[in-house]
């Protein structure tokens, strides 16, 4: 396996750490992996690319990784998550626990977690005070 094989592998295994973490902190590394798979591509020395992959790493994080995050928050509020549903009172369909449970909200189903407290049952009315991803945490008026 060459250096820049190598190189591209690593971009690769930071791209999928990425998707299972978005943390916008691997995404960096890949772009840093990537360009430093292409550097290789002219014969530099290993020690000489481990020094290039560092330097790019950390230039990216502190050049790239603001803008990624900025962006990120941008999306986040084109959602309109917060404006749709939090703070919205809605019908229980399914008792809701810390584990399971469903709401319903502009005729779709949600599915639906309390933080703590008490399972909370079918037809009861419930605020909507948090979301992530597709679950609603919810907590009995």
């Amino acid at each position: 396996m060459t250096l820049w094989e190598i190189y591209v592998i690593v971009g690769l295994v930071c791209l999928i750490c990425e998707m299972v973490l978005p943390s916008m902190f691997f995404l960096n590394l890949a772009f840093a992996g990537f360009v430093t798979a292409l550097i290789a591509l002219t014969g530099i020395g290993w020690i000489k690319l481990i020094l290039i992959f560092a330097c790019l790493s950390i230039l990216f994080i502190i050049l790239l990784r603001p803008i990624f995050l900025r962006n990120r928050e941008s999306k986040l509020q084109e959602t309109g998550m917060e404006g749709k549903y939090i703070g919205k009172i809605v019908r229980v369909i399914e008792p809701i626990g810390k584990y399971s449970g469903a709401i319903t909200i502009y005729d779709e189903r949600w599915e639906a977690r309390i933080e703590d407290g008490e399972e909370i049952p079918v037809g009861c009315e419930v605020k909507i005070v948090k979301y992530d991803s597709l679950v609603l945490t919810v907590e009995r008026i």
